[in-house]
């Protein structure tokens, strides 16, 4: 058994910063580094695909809808055609640079308003995958359930599953939103714990105290979370007393 330990990163923009990267590259395995979208600048993505590069973590595109003011996470309606070409731009911009950096992007993960709708919407879902597809071979980050397996293997792209450490779940399984109170858990004991159990038991506790199912080849702790740092060295901790290797899944 092996597991991926994700963060979200990069997520600064011009003099504003957000999380602290420097740390959290030390404690993952893989980066999903924002492309501009939702968060990031051309420095910020420079700057952070070298310090992952640096430190051996897998580089990830976290492509958004266009929607800086919203940190990508407000619903939008987007033409699948648009948002097959935002994709495209997104993924040829961070990959540019890692490349420049001597890296690469070695996969794809949705950020916020994204992720939660391609897992619903086949229409939005099918234009992200056909990104992917056009763009080359690079596996797609989801959660477990989501439409976008199905659309994926049509296509030929390989998708992984993941749980969020961090995050609340309701009892069918999905994320509770963020709009609910208890949303987002900072306990770095408890995202300790369920991480850990997520991953050996195959189960998270949902909101109404039921045992939910849970598959996993990566665990993510989201970067802009505060005590992000504490988080992720308590999940990685308990991993590795719990004897779960951690290597990124790229």
């Amino acid at each position: 058994m092996m597991i991926d330990l994700n963060a979200d990163l990069g997520e600064g923009f011009g003099i504003w910063r957000l999380g602290e990267d420097e740390a959290l590259l030390e404690l993952v395995t893989s980066a999903n580094i924002a492309c501009g979208f939702h968060a990031g600048d051309p420095l910020t993505i420079r700057r952070t695909c070298a310090a992952a590069i640096d430190r051996g973590v897998a580089i990830g595109a976290q492509v958004s809808y266009r929607d800086l003011a919203g940190f990508g996470r407000r619903e939008m309606d987007v033409d699948p055609e648009e948002l097959c070409a935002e994709v495209l731009y997104q993924l040829g911009a961070v990959d540019g640079i890692a490349r420049a950096m001597g890296g690469r992007v070695s996969y794809v993960k949705p950020h916020g308003a994204l992720y939660n709708r391609i897992c619903r919407d086949p229409e939005q879902a099918g234009a992200v995958v056909a990104a992917v597809a056009d763009y080359g071979d690079l596996p797609l980050l989801t959660l477990p359930g989501s439409a976008v397996h199905e659309i994926a293997a049509g296509e030929g792209v390989t998708t992984v599953v993941e749980a969020f450490a961090d995050r609340a779940y309701t009892a069918a399984g999905t994320l509770l939103s963020r709009r609910s109170p208890g949303a987002v858990l900072h306990d770095p004991g408890t995202v300790a714990a369920r991480a850990v159990r997520m991953v050996t038991e195959g189960v998270v506790e949902a909101v109404d105290g039921s045992l939910v199912p849970v598959e996993a080849r990566s665990i993510c702790v989201h970067g802009d979370t505060p005590g992000a740092v504490l988080m992720a060295r308590a999940v990685r901790d308990g991993l590795v007393d719990a004897g779960v290797p951690l290597r990124s899944f790229t």
